[in-house]
């Protein structure tokens, strides 16, 4: 490990980052010696992932072959019991995993979370794991936990290649080739980019003539990065030549060299010798004859790129140099592939999501998934076969069907007001009395004066002045009639209920003293059984309803409780409000229950007929659909 050169490769130090985060890049890139480089690395991913409490790497080392700890985070402290027993289970399974680990008895801390990740040899020559990683992470969402795996699977990469280092003799050249060709797609945002810079750097490095990526979908092979060329779609025959060795390869799972030796000796090699003497269609290539290497990558259960990588016959791949392509590929070609899914069109992702379920539809496995997609067909199955009561819903309110108003007969001023909105009432009990002063006062003056053109009238019979008795005679018939005039008006001054009923509108307990004007509304008197529900009914639904129908309500007061009615009348005069427009549809209950009052609310459900199910769930968005289709088509 004395090597002047760092043992981390040459990672790029992004510009843009802040201070603190380059100067953790700058240490990772700047590692000199297997614990510098896992401290580095350790340091870096906590910082990426965030929240992060406790961290562990146990590796082998040249010295030991038994794992042991080769960094702790924070450095110095303990890593704890419960990142030991992550690390256990995690090795046990080969996996990576989250363990939600409980706090211990009579302790108040909370719950912790830890992620553990194997470290896998990068060639596959080990049998065990030669390492693990552990991290205890604050509490968090399920998405957020696993973008921590995702980023923990990620950065394991680098402690893979490290173990090419730990190999000795050449593997310390081998292991930093392969941290420069992984790490060079990651200066890139967009899989095209990526790509190219893959094969370009493959084919200096390596000294290819050309260096070929392509993409697997439905079991071909797309050609789509060319090392040194941003455009190859023109040379056809060329490209068909590729696609045709790297389906070659795909087909057998296994690397091709051709031509080759030992184990790849037999292997069917025909459509990389076909592209072997393919130099006469391809100007950038000097002579014919040649060496062609293709490399299948597998992401998880499948592959998803091949590699083709193409030398003049002179120069055919070593066993070393094949070591370390396999090795970098099997690290960056999932990267790129994550990178090509993210970099799709939004149509082709969920055209692909769509496809990738069709096919775990009809393979094999996934059990619950095709029970669920059966239960699925037979629901909307029965929903098409059967029926059911189609109904019309409007929010509906109760109204009383006949409304008396008290009103001031008078001008005058507010003497009395025992009743109140909402108070029931017999008939003959007062709702408010005004003051009748002035009415008294008036009724004394005209009685007054009635008694002394009486005793005037009999005067004058008494002298039998015929002339004066019919004059008084004519003004005691007015005082007559405006002293009855007056009791008529005392009569009036005192505002009765005119039947057994609740006050529905009015409330003068605040106002006594206050004035009020002839026809002045003071009260609204509704009767306690004569009731009628207005709903409103919104206009797509509004040519179902006719007169005669019947349905049921449910008021907000007894939710329990639906209440039968017959509609009665449908206005023609459609109301706006709330975005909307809506229909009076006037209907009588059916035997109402005896605590109902008036301005009570709830919702309607007018039956109207037998239709599908499947029409029921469905009409509504069908209709919304036809409109938005007829109002933006031509």
């Amino acid at each position: 490990m004395g090597s002047s050169d760092s043992f981390a490769g040459t990672p790029r130090v992004p510009a843009s980052l802040p201070e603190d985060a380059r100067a953790r890049w700058r240490a990772f890139r700047d590692a000199d010696s297997p614990e510098d480089f896992y401290a580095s690395w350790l340091a870096l991913q906590c910082a990426l992932i965030g929240e992060v409490s406790r961290g562990l790497v146990l590796a082998r080392t040249a010295s030991q072959e038994a794992l042991a700890p080769v960094a702790v985070w924070p450095p110095g402290e303990a890593p704890g019991a419960h990142l030991a027993k992550a690390a256990e289970k995690s090795l046990a399974e080969r996996r990576a995993l989250a363990l939600q680990l409980e706090p211990q008895a009579g302790r108040d801390a909370p719950s912790r979370t830890c992620i553990a990740h194997p470290i896998e040899s990068p060639l596959g020559d080990e049998p065990d794991p030669i390492g693990v990683v552990v991290l205890d992470l604050a509490p968090r969402p399920a998405a957020e936990l696993e973008f921590a795996l995702r980023q923990l699977s990620w950065g394991s990469a680098w402690l893979e290649l490290a173990a090419l280092r730990e190999r000795g003799g050449g593997g310390g050249d081998a292991s930093k080739q392969v941290l420069q060709i992984v790490a060079t797609p990651l200066d890139h945002d967009r899989f095209a980019a990526a790509a190219t810079a893959l094969v370009t750097d493959l084919a200096g490095r390596f000294a290819c003539d050309r260096v070929s990526l392509g993409t697997v979908a439905h079991g071909r092979v797309q050609l789509q990065a060319v090392s040194h060329s941003a455009q190859f779609g023109e040379r056809a025959n060329l490209t068909r030549a590729v696609e045709a060795a790297m389906e070659e390869a795909l087909d057998q799972e296994c690397t091709i060299v051709h031509p080759g030796a030992g184990e790849s000796a037999t292997r069917i090699t025909r459509a990389h010798a076909r592209l072997a003497l393919a130099a006469g269609d391809d100007p950038d290539r000097e002579e014919g004859g040649g060496c062609v290497y293709s490399v299948p990558i597998a992401h998880g259960d499948r592959f998803c790129s091949v590699v083709t990588l193409e030398r003049t016959g002179d120069r055919p791949f070593q066993s070393a140099e094949c070591e370390v392509i396999e090795a970098a590929l099997s690290l960056a070609g999932p990267m790129l592939d994550v990178q090509r899914r993210e970099d799709r069109f939004i149509g082709v992702k969920l055209m692909a999501a769509l496809r990738e379920g069709a096919e775990r539809l009809v393979g094999s496995g996934h059990v619950g998934l095709k029970l669920a997609a059966a239960a699925t067909v037979v629901l909307v199955l029965g929903m098409s076969v059967l029926h059911g009561e189609y109904r019309v819903t409007g929010d509906a309110a109760l109204e009383a069907r006949v409304l008396l108003a008290a009103v001031a007969p008078f001008d005058g001023f507010v003497a009395e007001a025992p009743a109140r909105a909402g108070d029931r009432v017999a008939q003959g009990d007062v709702l408010a009395r005004l003051d009748d002063r002035e009415l008294r006062l008036e009724r004394s003056r005209w009685s007054s004066q009635l008694e002394q053109l009486v005793k005037q009238y009999r005067q004058a019979m008494a002298e039998r002045n015929a002339a004066q008795v019919r004059i008084y005679s004519a003004q005691m018939d007015q005082a007559r009639a405006q002293l009855a005039l007056v009791e008529a008006q005392l009569e009036k001054m005192v505002l009765r209920a005119p039947f057994d009923g609740m006050v529905v509108t009015g409330d003068l307990s605040q106002d006594l003293g206050a004035p009020v004007e002839r026809g002045q509304l003071l009260y609204e008197v509704a009767p306690l059984d004569a009731y009628r529900v207005a709903l409103e009914v919104d206009e797509r639904d509004i040519d179902e309803i006719r007169a005669g129908q019947v349905g049921s309500m449910v008021f907000s007061a007894f939710p329990g409780s639906p209440v039968a009615f017959a509609i009665d009348q449908v206005t023609p005069v459609s109301t706006s409000g709330e975005g909307r427009n809506t229909f009076r549809v006037e209907a009588t209950l059916q035997d109402p229950p005896s605590d109902l009052q008036p301005g009570m609310e709830g919702v309607g459900k007018i039956d109207v007929d037998q239709r599908r199910v499947i029409w029921i769930w469905t009409h509504d968005i069908v209709d919304w659909l036809r409109m938005a289709a007829w109002k933006w088509l031509p």
